[in-house]
Formats: structure tokens, C-alpha cells, sequence
């Protein structure tokens, strides 16, 4: 065995509560290279009465790695446990002390510690969303339903985006088209910001506490969270903390009494006076955004003034949630602080950073409740719409994604295929919808919560900024239909079965050089497998399944599978879901 893979460590992803009852464990191994795995494990006052060996089971791998996993109930919420390694005749094993060929020889010195299983540690994000599918509203692009609060130069609907140019969209149009989103299936919006800017995309805030007057009013968003309610619909907003824009009063005074302003220290000032020489600012920004001046967070006033803007919409409008713009670069105790001030108002809003790497330093309970999904966005773009990595390849890296996290955090990841920051899924296939089809099938059959970027269901396309930022297409002559009912099947579909949304993932075909991808989402109640053909060719799938009987849920086809042996042939970019009768 490779011991130099070999790796466990006790909390974070590789052994946590994942409720009031239950202990997950896992540990790593490399790919290949054991036979099974063996967790010996027990209470520490009582070692003797408890005792017991789990077999683990190999959940996923990626290219490198087997990660095993074992679900433990503790009769007295504490465990202590080693883990036995084997390969052929050879038996290792692993505690806190290291690799062994010989069991521990005191069970309480030097193994692996639980020490208690506290409710308030458990991760345990909201309820709600696992049931969720976002849409993304890009509020100025979106509806306009009140064309006179439109800004003066606003330029007519369906026009070429460009960075700076506006086209009317406001909240009125929003719930004006709330029959379009009930259609689709959706049950929660994400809106891109909607406070008082400057700009169209509204990321360089002038007032947190105003909705931008090109939107509407307070009230106007008021109205549009309760019409959204009545409909079994959540709302998430857009905070963007990181930074404010220059034309934030704080920011302003500053540029108007320098380092003698009360504001001096509400923002990373390097050099006074605020200027922007060749390009580049005498003080901190978003990137290098002289629109956009970074909050100094540790602030007291900065502090107290942000968190009071959380804390107010959910109060006085309703809201059900914040994402978090930027939110790898503000520091760990102000969302620590935020997520306590939030929880306390509504204890099952939504916290939703926006990170695009590794996340568990975020993701532990005290901070953030899941993270837009990059990397899943990233691995399945490649395979399903640019076609840059073969099945194993997309098996790997979710793999490893899931690895990365606990269950409860996979199970309300934010899995977007594009939003306003990249290209549209349409532009990345190429046109091909059958591509864009296979892609939203697996969003929406993986383990996460998916998010639909406004008008990718009609067939809205556009390269990136400002391109995938097109107005909403209202003229159903020039919308996709068939892919609109295509996501409306597919919405469906996730809504009516829970095994799609909490139930075990199992990939049971993703080989090399292949676009052949089949995997099992299974619960105590359903079980389904799903095909999916990125091949420009006809594919035979041969699988070997648990039951007799399946249920193409598409066709309604009844099928038999001959010595628990499932065969299918799909067309080129084809797709099958089956249901086990």
C-alpha cells in the first residue's frame, strides 16, 4: 500500500456531525491500492460495551484518489476510532499516531477523538433549500414595467448590452413576469444588486438601505417579495460588502477632507489625497476598480453600519437570504458577526458566498451555509458543452469536490452552469442545444441546488460581459419553446422525486476517451439512474443495476433488465432517465 496517500484527520470534511445522531468518516487512500477498509471505533468511557467494526465503503475517486466513507451512531454522541487498511495479506494501521502494521495498544492514547457531538456545531444549513431551484435576475436586463422611472438615456429593449448602456429593467417588470418563473418551475430568485449605483450592474453601491430609483422603491421591492411568497417563491439578495462604490457618502467625504475625514478609516487608503495615477488608485479596490473602494470591515462603524444593512431587509422586507459579493476577501470574524446577525433575525435565511476555490474555511458552521459552485460549473461546462475532458475526466473532479466538503454542504452547493461573470451556456455549446440540454439534465440531477440564469431556458445567448447581459427576449416568436419546455420537464422532474435532491449519488459509468456518463441517485424510496450520451454517435450502455423492472420516466416505456443487467442505446447527445418500478 502507498502509505504517502493514505490520509485522514479528524473534523472539517473528513469526519463531522451530520446530524443530532450521526458521525460521518472518511479517509483516503490511493486509487486502487486497498482492498477495504475497516473502522474500528467506540465510546471512550465505555470501550468495552461499545465497540464495533464498520466496513466502510468506497464512495468516489478521482484520478488519484479512493475516498472511503462510514456512517457511525455514537450511543453516547462521543467516538474514538483507528482505521484497519487492506490489500491482499497485507494490513495497516491508521491513528492519530501515524501508520501501523499493529492495532493500537491503548484505546485511549494517541487514536483518532470525537470528542462530543454538540448541537451547535453541526452544519446544519436551511431546510429549504435542498428544495430549491434559483433563478438569477439580472434586474436591468430583465423586465421593464414602469418605463418612466427609466434612467434618461435608457436605450430601447433588446439593444447590443455594452458596459455602460441601460435598457429599463426594473422590479414592476419582475412581478409583471412572476407566471414565466411558476411556469418554468423555479421556487427562489437571485437577484444580481438591486441598491441605489451608478452603474447598470450595480455592484458600486451609493446607498445600502435605498433600492435604486431606475428599479423602484422600498416598498416597490416589498411588494415584489410578497407576491413572490404567495407563490412558494424565496428571495435572495445581492450583498457587496467587499467594496462600496465611490460615490458612497463615506467615500465621498473622504475625497472631499482627506485624511481629515471621520470616514478616513472606513477604507484602505494608501496614499492621501484619493487620486488614480496611471491607472491605478492610492486606494484599496475591487481588482483594480476605481469605482469600486474596498471596506475596511475591521472597523467598528463599518462593521455595525453593513451588518445593520442585513439585518434590515430581512426585518422590514422579507428577504431570505444574502449572497455575498467578493466574499473571500473580507475577513472571517465580520462574517462570523454577519451570520449571527442574520440567523437571529431569520434562522433559516440563506448565506451564499461567493467563492470560486477550495471554501472549507467558510463552510464549518459559523460562517457561510454553501458557495457558488465554480468548480462544479468549471468540470461540467468542460465535459457537456466544450467537450475539453472525457467522462472519467468529469467523474474525477466531482469527485473531488465532493470529497472536499460534508454532506449536508454538497447538498445545498450553489450549481450554476453560467451566470452574469461568465459566457452563456448556449454560446459555450456552440448553438447546440442537445448540449445545453445534457448539461441542465445533470445540473439538475446532481447532488446541490440548481440556479438558472435568466433566459438560458428560452435560448438566450452572448459571449462574456457584456455580451451574456441581453435583455430578456418577451416575444415568444423569437424564444426556444422546445427548450423551454425542455426545463420545465426537468424542473419537474427534480421537484416530484426527493432522491434527486438528498439521495445517494453513485457514478456507474465514466470511463477514458469515452462520452458515455451513467450514474444512480437512490434514497429509501426511489431509485434512478440517468444516461447521458455526449457522443456525436449512437451508444450502447450496458449496466448492471439492483431490480428487474424500469420505467423510462420520459417515455413511460417499461423495460426489463435480464440478469439484473440494464441495456440501452441512446442517440448521439441522447438521454434517459430510469425509474426502478
Amino acid at each position: 500500500m502507498n502509505r504517502h496517500a493514505i490520509y485522514h484527520r479528524a473534523k472539517q470534511n473528513w469526519s463531522y456531525a451530520y446530524d443530532l445522531q450521526t458521525l460521518h468518516i472518511r479517509i483516503r487512500t490511493q486509487r486502487g491500492d486497498v482492498d477495504r477498509v475497516d473502522l474500528l471505533c467506540g465510546d471512550k468511557y465505555a470501550w468495552e460495551e461499545t465497540h464495533q467494526v464498520v466496513p466502510m465503503s468506497l464512495w468516489v475517486s478521482d484520478h488519484l484518489f479512493d475516498y472511503w466513507t462510514a456512517e457511525v451512531r455514537p450511543p453516547f454522541r462521543r467516538l474514538i476510532y483507528w482505521f484497519a487498511l487492506h490489500h491482499e495479506e497485507e494490513t495497516l494501521y491508521l491513528s492519530e499516531k501515524g501508520l501501523s502494521p499493529s492495532k493500537p495498544i491503548n484505546y485511549y492514547e494517541g487514536v483518532f477523538d470525537f470528542p462530543y457531538l454538540n448541537a451547535i456545531d453541526i452544519i446544519d444549513p436551511p431546510a429549504w433549500v435542498k428544495d430549491a431551484i434559483f433563478y438569477q435576475i439580472f434586474p436591468e436586463r430583465f423586465a421593464n414595467g414602469v418605463p418612466s422611472i427609466s434612467p434618461v438615456n435608457v436605450e430601447p429593449w433588446g439593444g447590443t448590452p455594452t458596459p455602460k448602456n441601460f435598457f429599463g429593467g426594473d422590479l414592476q417588470g419582475v412581478i409583471d413576469r412572476l407566471d414565466h418563473l411558476t411556469a418554468l418551475g423555479v421556487n427562489a430568485i437571485y437577484f444580481n444588486p438591486l441598491f441605489k449605483a451608478t452603474t447598470n450592474h450595480k455592484y458600486d453601491t451609493t446607498d445600502y438601505l435605498q433600492v435604486d430609483p431606475q428599479f423602484g422603491t422600498n416598498d416597490t421591492l416589498k411588494t415584489l417579495v410578497k407576491a413572490c411568497h404567495e407563490r412558494g417563491i424565496r428571495v435572495l439578495l445581492d450583498a457587496v460588502f467587499n467594496h462600496s462604490g465611490k460615490e458612497f457618502a463615506p467615500f465621498a467625504d473622504c475625497i472631499r477632507n482627506g485624511a481629515k475625514s471621520r470616514y478616513a478609516d472606513w477604507f484602505h487608503v494608501r496614499k492621501w489625497p484619493i487620486e488614480v495615477v496611471d491607472r491605478v488608485p492610492s486606494y484599496e479596490t475591487f481588482a483594480f476598480e476605481p469605482l469600486m473602494p474596498k471596506l475596511n470591515t475591521e472597523n467598528p462603524e463599518v462593521k455595525a453600519y453593513l451588518l445593520e444593512v442585513a439585518r434590515y431587509w430581512i426585518e422590514e422586507v422579507g428577504i431570505d437570504g444574502w449572497r455575498l459579493d467578493v466574499a473571500n476577501e473580507v475577513d472571517h470574524h465580520f462574517w462570523r458577526d454577519f451570520r449571527k446577525t442574520v440567523k437571529a433575525v431569520k434562522p433559516d435565511a440563506y448565506i451564499l458566498g461567493e467563492i470560486n476555490h477550495d471554501s472549507m474555511p467558510w463552510l464549518q458552521g459559523d460562517q457561510f451555509d454553501a458557495i457558488m459552485n465554480y468548480p462544479f460549473t468549471n468540470a461540467v461546462n468542460d465535459f457537456f458543452l466544450l467537450g475539453r475532458i472525457d467522462a472519467a475526466g468529469l467523474a474525477h473532479r466531482l469527485s473531488a469536490q465532493l470529497a472536499s466538503y460534508p454532506q449536508q454542504v454538497n447538498e445545498v452547493a450553489f450549481n450554476l452552469l453560467g451566470s452574469h461573470d461568465t459566457d452563456r451556456i448556449l454560446s459555450l455549446a456552440g448553438g447546440n442545444t442537445s448540449l445545453v440540454k445534457l448539461a441542465t439534465l445533470f445540473q439538475h440531477t446532481f447532488l446541490g441546488v440548481p440556479c438558472i440564469y435568466y433566459g438560458d431556458e428560452i435560448g438566450l445567448d452572448g459571449g462574456h460581459d457584456p455580451a451574456n447581459r441581453k435583455c430578456m427576449e418577451w416575444d415568444e416568436r423569437k424564444q426556444d419553446l422546445e427548450l423551454f419546455q425542455f426545463f420545465k420537464e426537468i424542473t419537474h422532474l427534480r421537484h416530484t422525486y426527493p432522491a434527486l435532491r438528498t439521495g445517494k449519488f453513485t457514478i456507474l459509468l465514466a470511463e477514458e476517451n469515452d462520452g458515455r456518463f451513467a450514474y444512480e441517485r437512490s434514497d429509501g424510496q426511489d431509485q434512478l439512474i440517468i444516461l447521458l450520451n455526449r457522443s456525436t454517435k449512437s451508444a450502447k450502455f450496458e449496466l448492471l443495476v439492483e431490480g428487474a423492472e424500469w420505467i423510462n420516466v420520459f417515455t413511460n416505456e417499461s423495460m426489463i433488465a435480464k440478469t439484473n443487467k440494464l441495456k440501452f442505446i441512446l442517440p448521439a447527445y441522447g438521454y434517459a432517465v430510469f425509474k426502478a418500478k
